[in-house]
């Protein structure tokens, strides 16, 4: 057990119930402006709690975004860049840092581990255990005359098979899915009596592609109900190849599909949310909503996360905290780093030096309306990476890379790449400034602020020579730690 420092007694430290989903997008969400999804829980959550509008993950992809905010560092710092990296053992989670403070922890559902460590979560239940449950009891057959999903095969059946374009329930009850009994482990591990103030991590798989809804939601949403973006010409050299055929129907369908497991995903949150208001513990809880990240559904002609557009960069946070103005909401740029550091700072427990993250305290409490001057994104399968301002948007790629995660062009590799986008005037992104003579300092001063930080949270930060230029920095720092 990790030993931390505690400046609260434990009768005093809140408990912590962190609640996730897998690719749920910010602009998805009723209380961020969507008025056509229906998500009654999740924005009673947010009108109990504050609001984050700007915040962003560290990585547009589930693992490296996952092991930097439960670890408040960033990727390329904890070594994980890609999609099938295990978390290493040398890196403290915050479930380690609350076990330290004798804190009971779990963990149920998605945590892309991938390794058998629990890494801190005294309780770890995630499919198998759903599967094996499943089987005990014995599933429920759908009802007869429906149409479900085929098999999941992405990359290897067309995009509008695995993207579910025909808005297709999973072949299975409300009472069957994944979803639902995740949601249940936790209620019962709410309703139980904890002697030790707790840490419980919730996951959720939705609404990761196909996009799963169980046969009792079919009907909710359909493509006809649903306005496909369109999309810019000058976008044509970025589209990753596997999307271009996709028809305007298809494309709606697919909207349709993200949207209903959603409110799938919705149902299930307030499962969670109605336990905890059960036990009593409600008001001595810290309650944490995030998406890992964002997703894209036709912006820009893609449909996933991978890249450094608003979509797929800009996630859900919504936190409920005993010290926080409830109902609220803050513009202030945050990065999903910030959140350990501010669970451990409402828990009394020291920060981490080795933590990278700053506390959002002082916005949940409104004392502050600012954070941070600027957010960083990185995405190394594709190195690039993006520093964001109030204003000022800079995206960097090497445009080097022959692309390992199946969402390759088909395009000849375009060198390297550097987009500049006004997110005032221009918050979808269509226009790239970055060739104008009269943002050429901006360039130069963004680049530099963004090879910074890559170079002081890489792990080759020593190898680099000091004179190095920004470029050479970026081209040193951005590919994956991994190798291939």
């Amino acid at each position: 057990m990790l030993l931390v420092a505690v400046r609260a007694q434990a009768a005093d430290r809140p408990n912590v119930l962190w609640i996730c989903a897998d690719d749920h997008a910010a602009y998805v969400y009723g209380a961020y402006g969507s008025t056509q999804v229906r998500t009654p829980r999740l924005d009673r959550l947010a009108a109990e709690g504050v609001r984050f509008t700007r915040a962003y993950c560290n990585a547009p992809v589930c693992t490296a975004s996952r092991q930097s905010f439960l670890t408040g560092r960033y990727p390329h710092s904890v070594g994980v860049t890609r999609l099938s990296t295990p978390l290493p053992e040398s890196e403290v989670t915050l479930a380690e840092m609350l076990e330290g403070a004798r804190y009971q922890t779990a963990a149920i559902g998605k945590m892309h581990f991938n390794s058998p460590s629990k890494h801190g979560f005294a309780t770890r239940l995630d499919m198998p255990d759903y599967r094996k449950a499943l089987a005990q009891r014995g599933a429920a057959p759908p009802p007869g005359g429906v149409a479900v999903q085929p098999p999941w095969r992405p990359f290897k059946d067309p995009a509008r098979m695995w993207l579910n374009s025909a808005c297709l329930p999973y072949g299975a009850v409300d009472a069957d899915m994944s979803g639902t009994y995740f949601a249940e482990q936790a209620a019962q591990f709410l309703r139980a009596q904890h002697e030790q103030p707790f840490f419980l991590m919730v996951s959720f798989y939705e609404p990761h592609s196909p996009f799963n809804f169980p046969v009792e939601y079919r009907g909710r949403h359909h493509a006809a109900g649903m306005k496909a973006p369109s999309v810019n010409p000058a976008d044509d050299w970025q589209i990753p190849s596997c999307f271009r055929d996709l028809s305007d129907d298809e494309k709606r369908g697919i909207m349709a599909a993200y949207y209903t497991s959603v409110e799938f995903l919705d149902k299930n949150v307030g499962i969670v949310l109605d336990a905890l208001a059960a036990s009593g513990r409600a008001e001595n809880t810290i309650v944490i909503y995030t998406g890992d990240h964002g997703y894209m559904l036709g912006q820009h002609g893609r449909f996933e996360k991978h890249c450094s557009f608003e979509p797929a960069v800009r996630a859900p946070l919504v936190i409920k905290a005993p010290a926080a103005k409830p109902g609220g909401a803050t513009g202030a740029l945050v990065e999903f780093v910030d959140i350990v550091p501010t669970v451990l700072d409402l828990c009394g427990v020291t920060v981490p030096k080795r933590a990278q993250g700053r506390s959002l305290v002082n916005l949940l409490t409104g004392a502050a309306d600012r954070h941070r001057d600027c957010v960083f994104v990185e995405y190394a399968e594709n190195e690039e990476a993006l520093v964001r301002t109030d204003r000022w948007k800079l995206v960097y790629a090497t445009g080097r890379r022959e692309r390992q995660d199946g969402y390759a062009t088909g395009r000849p590799l375009p060198g390297r790449t550097v987009q500049l986008f006004d997110m005032a005037d221009d918050p979808d992104e269509i226009t790239n400034l970055a060739a104008r003579p009269e943002h050429a300092a901006l360039v130069h001063e963004l680049t530099d602020r963004l090879a910074a930080h890559m170079r002081s949270t890489s792990p080759h930060r020593d190898d680099i020579p000091a004179d190095a230029d920004a470029h050479a920095i970026l081209e040193r720092c951005l590919p994956p730690l991994e190798g291939e």
